[in-house]
């Protein structure tokens, strides 16, 4: 007997989707994540088609102070040139047509599942953001934790950066302070392509499927989904990572003192006049934060809370939060 691969939509499927009238049903999205860092990334035009070159400052020139009649010797600044890459993330749907004719309404089955491939596309690029690893993982780019992954000077100039919060063995999270801006760190897309997460309907095509005999055919409804991305990270100054925040200890509503931590992270920006500042954390890490909240505004920590289009968001000396899903509860320790 053969056996359908489990990459496409079965009559199983098709139940599982259809209300008590013969209509698709609204699915609860149990899977969806809330990941604005999305929406608060600044985008810039790539100035290649598979990367951005970006030249950074690594010196000033020297000056002197000289008398008269005396001269000074010239001098010049140093500069240095990173191509930050890009990766090509996709994802195709192809559905048997007379599955679509089944219930009479195949345009409504159609947006259910293409919903589900956008929210899976928009997980793994906020995923990417934080831990994509070209080095591990070529075809991906690499993500913020990557750049940001050691607490050693020695090793890279950025450590200065990444705040530990004392946290040990595998059990972390990090909150990330950044200051989005074209001078300082933003999302690239290819030269002369477009922006953000593109979508394709070919319409009814003739397909191969793997299921029964070899070479078999079937008429499918054929889309593509496809958002080419990266991050060029300009100026390391203005992203700060507070790792190693022991999640273990986050329980019972110990905050681990995480505004402290937070209070080391504003003060590793130079300007936050750079760019749109925002800070990170994880739904563990905003209730371990949330529930020390009432003795912080009591101390005048510098959170506060506001209602914005009908939610309350909370800040840090005016940096709005964001609660992020992307980021992991089971970080490594960072050494």
């Amino acid at each position: 007997m053969a056996t359908l691969a489990n990459n496409v939509l079965t009559l199983a499927d098709w139940a599982k989707r259809t209300d008590p009238n013969g209509m698709t049903s609204d699915i609860v999205e149990l899977l969806q994540q809330t990941n604005p860092i999305l929406n608060d990334m600044a985008w810039q035009e790539g100035n290649s088609t598979t990367g951005h070159l970006v030249t950074q400052r690594t010196g000033l020139p020297t000056v002197y102070w000289r008398m008269i009649n005396q001269g000074v010797p010239p001098s010049k600044s140093a500069t240095a040139q990173v191509t930050e890459g890009m990766g090509m993330l996709e994802a195709w749907s192809e559905v048997d047509i007379d599955l679509l004719k089944l219930n009479g309404n195949s345009n409504s089955f159609r947006l259910s599942e293409g919903s589900a491939f956008i929210e899976s596309m928009n997980n793994e690029m906020a995923q990417t953001l934080f831990y994509g690893n070209s080095g591990l993982a070529p075809e991906e780019f690499t993500g913020l934790a990557a750049r940001y992954s050691t607490l050693v000077t020695a090793t890279a100039a950025n450590a200065k950066n990444v705040i530990s919060a004392g946290g040990s063995g595998s059990d972390n999270t990090s909150i990330w302070l950044v200051v989005w801006g074209p001078n300082t760190i933003f999302g690239i897309f290819p030269k002369g392509s477009n922006a953000g997460l593109q979508h394709e309907d070919f319409g009814a095509v003739t397909v191969e499927v793997s299921a029964g005999v070899g070479g078999n055919r079937m008429r499918a409804m054929q889309e593509r989904w496809q958002w080419k991305a990266g991050i060029a990270l300009r100026d390391w100054r203005y992203v700060v990572r507070i790792a190693n925040i022991d999640v273990s200890d986050l329980s019972g509503g110990s905050a681990a003192a995480l505004t402290l931590q937070m209070i080391k992270a504003f003060h590793r920006i130079p300007s936050m006049g750079m760019g749109r500042a925002v800070i990170y954390m994880n739904r563990t890490a905003a209730q371990a934060l949330d529930l020390q909240g009432r003795a912080d505004i009591a101390a005048g920590s510098g959170i506060t809370y506001e209602t914005i289009d009908g939610r309350t968001r909370t800040s840090f000396r005016g940096i709005p939060i964001e609660v992020t899903d992307a980021i992991l509860d089971t970080e490594a320790t960072v050494v």
